[in-house]
C-alpha cells in the first residue's frame, strides 16, 4: 500500500529527502516560506540537537544562535511596534507576524463567531417537509414489505398473552367500588364499614341514658324539698349534680317546652367537635424490664457483711482513722485530745498518744518501709513513730528523719519544722509541723516522702505540699481554687487532686497546669478517693450523694448514687478488691461493687452490696471516717459514739 510521506516517523540527526513534488514549478513555495517536514512528532526529540528538523529541500533548519532572556523580551516589548502581533513557531524556531486577516481571524473566534466571514448563521431555511400534504412523495423509494405484511414477533407475543390468559395466569382489572362521599361520622366501628379504614378514630362520647329524675311524672323520693331547691339555685352550675329542677306533671301533654333545649343541643355540638380526643397507645411492659440486670451480691463475694470487733476506748466523736500498709495496726483521732493505735486482731489499744487538741485527720504513710503517722492537730501536724512492730523498721523511720542536714542559708517556707523534745519523743512524736491557720487534712503520697496539708484559710493560702526526708514545704498554688475541702495524690501519675465545693480540679505536677476539671453535680463535696487504678474517682457530699467519675469519659459523673439519707462523711476504694464504701451522718455504712474493665469501651459495673448498721448517731453526727484494710476485704469505720468498728 502506498503511504502518504508526510505521515512518515522521522528520527533526528537522520537527514530524508522527501520526494519531489508531483506538480513542481519554481513558483510553488516563496524562497521565505520554510516549512518543517519532521512530521507530527514531539518537538523535545530534538533538544539536543542544533537543528528542528528539515525543511523541502531535505536541509536541517536550525535553532536561532542565542536565545533570548528575559532582558531581550522586555526592550523587544518596548521598542519593537509588532511585539504584540508576534507569535514563535515550535517547528521552525522562528518567529511569525500575524497579519490583519489573521488577527480579524482570532478575534473572531475569541467572540464566539464563525471564522469565515462570508457565512451567515441566519440564512432563511428551506421548508422541504410541510403540513400540507402533496400529490407527489417527497422520495420515489418502495414501500418495505414489512409495512403491509402481519409481523410474525408480534404474532408470536399475542399468542403468548392469550395462552396466560386462558391458563388464568393473568387477571382481569376488577372495577372500582363506588364508595360514597359522605357517611355517618360517629357509627360504630366496623372493620367492614367505611370507618375501618381510620384506624386513628375515636368514637364520641355517648350522652349518658335518662334516669327517674327526668321523667315527667318522677318518684316523690326524687322531687327536690324548698331548702334544697334553695341551694341548688345556690350552687354554681359546675357544682350542680343535677342540671335541672324535676318536676311532676299529670300527664304527658301537660308538659311544656323545654326552654333549655336549644342552649343544650348547642353545646352537645360544642362536645363533639371541640373536645380533644386521641387514642393512647398502652404498651403492655413488663416492670422487670425497666429494672437494669445486675448480678446477685452473692456471685460478687468477698464483701464484708458482719460486724466483727469494737474497738472501744476514746471517750468524745472519732473523727478520723487509718490502716498501716501491712494491716496489722490502726490508728485513730479523737475529740478527748489523743491518738490511739489497734492492733486490728485483737481490738487491743496499743498505744495512746495524748494531743491536747482535737485531732482533725491521722494518715498511715503507705511505705511499708517506713513506720510513720502524720496527725493533724489545730494549727500543728504532728509526725508520730508509733514503735510498733520490727525494731528495725522502726530504727530505720527515726534515722531517716534524723539524717537531714542543715542548708548552709535558711530558705523561707511558709511553715515551720520543729524537732520534738525529749519529752515528747519519748510519746512517739519526731517532729511539728507549725501551720499558720488550722489544720483540716492530711493525705501521703504512694511513695512516701511527699505529703499534703488543707487550712481552713478561705481566700489565702490552704494547700501546702511538704517532704519529709527534706524538711522542705512548698505551696504549688499562686492563686486559690475556691474554698477547698480534701485534696489526694495520684496513685500512679504525677497528678495533684483538689476538690472544691462544687468541682475537682485535677493538676499535673511536672507541667504545672490544670488538666482537667470535674464537674460533681452536688452542693458541697466533703470527701474524695481515689480508684487504685487511677481512671476513677468518687466524691462523697453533704446532700447525700455519692458521684463516680470516670476520667477517660467525660467530666460530668458517670453514675449518680443516693442511697444514703444523710450527709456523706468519708468514701474509700479498696486497694485489691473492687469495692468502695461510703458512710453517712445516717449511721450506716454501704459497700457496693465497683468493677473497672480493662476494656474502654465497657463501663464500669456499679452494684450497691451491703448496708452495715452499728454506729448509733450522735449529735446529729453518725459514721465520720472508713477505711478498708489493705488486703482482706474489711472494713474499718469512725463514728461519733466513740467506737471504732471492724466489718468483715
Amino acid at each position: 500500500p502506498r503511504i502518504p510521506w508526510n505521515s512518515l516517523t522521522f528520527f533526528p540527526g537522520i537527514p530524508w529527502n522527501p520526494p519531489p513534488s508531483p506538480h513542481p514549478s519554481p513558483s510553488h513555495f516563496s524562497p521565505q516560506d520554510i516549512r518543517n517536514t519532521v512530521g507530527n512528532i514531539p518537538m523535545e526529540w530534538y533538544q539536543d540537537f542544533p537543528h528542528v528538523g528539515y525543511d523541502l529541500d531535505g536541509k536541517r533548519i536550525y535553532k536561532p544562535l542565542r536565545s533570548k532572556d528575559e532582558l531581550d523580551l522586555f526592550l523587544e516589548k518596548m521598542e519593537n511596534p509588532e511585539y504584540w502581533r508576534t507569535v514563535r513557531d515550535r517547528l521552525t524556531g522562528s518567529e511569525v507576524v500575524l497579519s490583519e486577516e489573521q488577527l480579524e481571524l482570532i478575534q473572531r473566534l475569541q467572540r464566539g463567531q464563525f471564522g469565515d466571514v462570508n457565512f451567515d448563521p441566519y440564512q432563511p431555511s428551506v421548508d422541504f417537509f410541510s403540513h400540507e400534504v402533496r400529490i407527489h412523495p417527497v422520495t420515489n423509494r418502495p414501500a418495505d414489505k414489512r409495512s403491509f405484511i402481519p409481523s410474525l414477533v408480534e404474532k408470536e407475543k399475542v399468542s403468548k398473552l392469550v395462552h396466560a390468559i386462558k391458563m388464568g395466569w393473568i387477571q382481569p382489572r376488577k372495577p372500582k367500588e363506588s364508595v360514597p362521599t359522605f357517611y355517618d361520622l360517629w357509627a360504630r366501628e366496623d372493620p367492614n364499614s367505611v370507618l375501618g379504614r381510620h384506624k386513628m378514630h375515636v368514637p364520641a362520647p355517648k350522652i349518658p341514658l335518662p334516669g327517674h329524675a327526668e321523667s315527667y311524672n318522677p318518684p316523690p323520693e326524687f322531687l327536690l324539698s324548698p331548702e334544697e331547691k334553695l341551694a341548688w339555685e345556690q350552687q354554681d352550675p359546675a357544682e350542680r349534680r343535677l342540671s335541672f329542677i324535676p318536676q311532676q306533671f299529670p300527664s304527658l301533654r301537660a308538659v311544656p317546652a323545654y326552654s333549655r333545649f336549644i342552649h343544650e343541643r348547642f353545646e352537645r355540638c360544642l362536645d363533639l367537635y371541640l373536645c380533644p380526643r386521641q387514642r393512647k397507645m398502652r404498651v403492655n411492659v413488663d416492670p422487670e424490664d425497666l429494672i437494669p440486670k445486675l448480678p446477685k451480691p452473692r456471685d460478687l463475694q468477698p464483701f464484708p457483711t458482719t460486724q466483727a470487733l469494737i474497738y472501744r476506748g476514746h471517750t468524745s466523736l472519732v473523727r478520723t482513722l487509718s490502716v498501716s500498709p501491712s494491716g496489722q495496726w490502726l490508728v485513730s483521732g479523737s475529740d478527748d485530745g489523743s491518738l490511739r493505735f489497734w492492733e486490728v486482731s485483737s481490738a487491743r489499744c496499743l498505744r495512746s498518744v495524748p494531743t491536747g487538741s482535737a485531732v482533725r485527720s491521722v494518715a498511715w504513710n503507705p511505705n511499708p518501709g517506713i513506720c510513720l503517722v502524720a496527725a493533724a492537730v489545730d494549727e500543728q501536724v504532728l509526725l508520730v513513730n508509733p514503735g510498733l512492730g520490727d525494731r528495725l523498721l522502726v530504727a530505720a523511720t527515726d534515722q531517716l528523719l534524723d539524717s537531714r542536714e542543715a542548708p548552709q542559708e535558711e530558705r523561707i517556707q511558709p511553715v515551720q519544722w520543729i524537732p520534738a523534745g525529749p519529752e515528747e519523743r519519748g510519746k512517739g512524736i519526731r517532729l511539728r509541723v507549725q501551720h499558720d491557720k488550722p489544720v483540716l487534712q492530711v493525705t501521703w503520697h504512694t511513695k512516701g516522702d511527699y505529703w499534703a496539708s488543707v487550712m481552713r484559710n478561705p481566700g489565702g493560702r490552704q494547700v501546702l505540699i511538704h517532704q519529709s526526708s527534706r524538711r522542705w514545704s512548698q505551696d504549688p498554688f499562686r492563686k486559690s481554687p475556691g474554698m477547698i475541702q480534701c485534696v489526694r495524690f495520684h496513685p500512679l501519675r504525677p497528678y495533684f487532686l483538689v476538690a472544691s465545693q462544687r468541682s475537682v480540679r485535677i493538676y499535673n505536677l511536672l507541667r504545672q497546669e490544670l488538666t482537667k476539671k470535674l464537674q460533681s453535680n452536688c452542693q458541697w463535696i466533703s470527701s474524695m478517693a481515689v480508684h487504685p487504678g487511677g481512671d476513677n474517682v468518687i466524691c462523697g457530699s453533704y446532700d447525700s450523694k455519692l458521684a463516680w467519675f470516670d476520667l477517660d469519659l467525660s467530666t460530668r459523673p458517670y453514675r449518680l448514687l443516693r442511697h444514703h439519707r444523710r450527709a456523706l462523711r468519708s468514701v474509700a476504694f479498696h486497694r485489691r478488691y473492687p469495692l468502695f464504701a461510703s458512710g453517712s451522718d445516717d449511721g450506716t455504712v454501704i459497700v457496693c461493687h465497683g468493677m473497672v474493665y480493662n476494656d474502654l469501651l465497657q463501663n464500669a459495673l456499679l452494684v450497691p452490696l451491703k448496708v452495715l448498721k452499728g454506729h448509733a448517731p450522735t449529735l446529729d453526727l453518725g459514721v465520720l471516717d472508713v477505711a478498708f484494710h489493705p488486703q482482706q476485704p474489711w472494713l474499718f469505720s469512725s463514728g461519733a459514739d466513740g467506737t471504732v468498728r471492724l466489718y468483715t
